[in-house]
């Protein structure tokens, strides 16, 4: 496995070609502020956090403890990298017109007989 220096994340842009493939910035979820701070800061936050690489000053602990959820987000950085985190873990949406057919429960298909037993049935015909 290569190893990755600091410089080497901290110069590269963060891009998220999966969840934002035309950016951040025309996502419609973050501002255009928040956007440029996603695209320098991020590929260090992934970085620290997929541990690719190790906090070697308190600036970057507390970083990863804020990515981590051991504490509360301080800085802007690390705010939107808050928002960004929920953004692509929230849950998918369901289409309004589904996309399989409903699963009908037959449990209960070997009590047929009792459909047909019409002894309990009181019928009163008087005219």
């Amino acid at each position: 496995m290569a190893v990755i220096s600091k410089q080497q994340v901290a110069s590269k842009l963060f891009v998220d070609k999966k969840n934002y493939p035309y950016g951040f910035a025309r996502s419609g979820d973050f501002s255009i502020s928040e956007s440029k701070l996603l695209q320098s800061h991020g590929s260090l936050f992934a970085a620290l956090v997929d541990g690719e690489i190790t906090p070697e000053n308190d600036e970057e602990q507390a970083y990863l403890e804020s990515a981590l959820g051991h504490r509360e987000p301080s800085t802007p950085q690390e705010k939107v990298w808050l928002k960004y985190q929920r953004r692509i873990n929230r849950p998918k949406t369901a289409s309004i017109y589904g996309s399989q057919k409903p699963v009908i429960d037959d449990t209960d298909a070997d009590n047929d007989e009792d459909i047909n037993d019409n002894s309990d049935l009181d019928v009163d015909v008087s005219d």
